[in-house]
């Protein structure tokens, strides 16, 4: 007779193989994250931007699926998964995630504060990542310079509600490429609105890495893809230019005509860069 766990693991299996899209809840500390799963082979985890959810995925998740074991999730206080109100590490919740799921080691592939996850997992737990695909990425420690329109848009967010932030943020040059296109514009405002509880959680219940990645990137070991659109904003240039400088072996690819949500803006060049990168590199062992 088949264990409880055991079942579960052979319906997951079954329903990958499938081609399925199996979701649940894995268990951390305090909330629960909500993910999806599609594919089977090499796991691939899909960590999505802030102000968004596992949505953003949508041009990749049932693509790469056709190759990999795909992970997306939406991250602690978006999408469908709790806010916090105890502290909480979005490092710790990703390796809740993958034990919850049984997979030992995955290519993680980030963008913006999921990049900023992905790499801070990375320093923390290189023994789990297989790769790592940074599009766009957040990286601790590194200075902002746009602290001014932050603080802005969370005095909005005070004043007038989370939609008024939303609505706030999708005119910021972060967002202004990507509103340009108007069969994605409708789609960012969903994600973004959807979103809007994010602008009012409390930014002091998030336990930082110590020291910060941008101060320990020599200890990335495993291969790193960076992408970067051409018309993202400087300081994610910077980024860019910081990991590809840095991390050993980094290789760099810009995307043409792309600003920060390059994935969306354009799917078909970021695909055609993300999908032979991970195809390229062994399974891990």
């Amino acid at each position: 007779m088949k264990t409880a766990l055991g079942l579960v693991v052979s319906l997951l299996a079954g329903a990958a193989s499938s081609g399925q899209v199996v979701s649940g809840r894995a268990n951390v500390p305090e909330p629960v994250l909500f993910y999806e799963v599609a594919g089977q082979g090499t796991p691939v985890v899909l960590i999505h931007g802030g102000q968004m959810d596992r949505r953003m995925w949508d041009p990749q998740f049932e693509l790469f699926a056709k190759s990999f074991r795909v992970v997306r999730y939406d991250v602690r206080g978006y999408g469908r998964s709790a806010t916090a109100s105890l502290p909480y590490s979005d490092v710790d919740d990703l390796a809740a995630l993958l034990d919850d799921l049984k997979i030992p080691k995955a290519h993680l592939v980030g963008l913006s504060l999921g990049g900023r996850i992905a790499i801070d997992f990375a320093v923390v737990h290189p023994e789990r990542v297989a790769s790592l695909v940074a599009v766009a990425p957040g990286l601790s420690g590194f200075p902002s310079d746009d602290d001014d329109a932050w603080i802005a848009l969370w005095r909005e967010a005070q004043e007038k509600g989370g939609e008024a932030a939303a609505e706030m943020w999708l005119k910021d040059p972060f967002m202004v490429p990507a509103m340009e296109h108007p069969e994605l514009a409708p789609r960012l405002r969903q994600l973004a609105v959807d979103n809007a509880r994010t602008w009012l959680s409390n930014p002091l219940l998030e336990k930082r890495l110590d020291p910060p990645a941008a101060k320990r990137l020599a200890e990335i070991r495993v291969p790193v893809l960076v992408v970067i659109g051409d018309r993202d904003v400087p300081h994610m240039q910077k980024v860019a230019d910081r990991l590809a400088a840095e991390v050993k072996g980094a290789k760099k690819v810009i995307i043409p005509g792309a600003g920060h949500i390059s994935n969306m803006e354009k799917p078909e060049e970021f695909n055609k860069a993300v999908l032979p990168f991970l195809k390229s590199l062994p399974p891990p062992s």
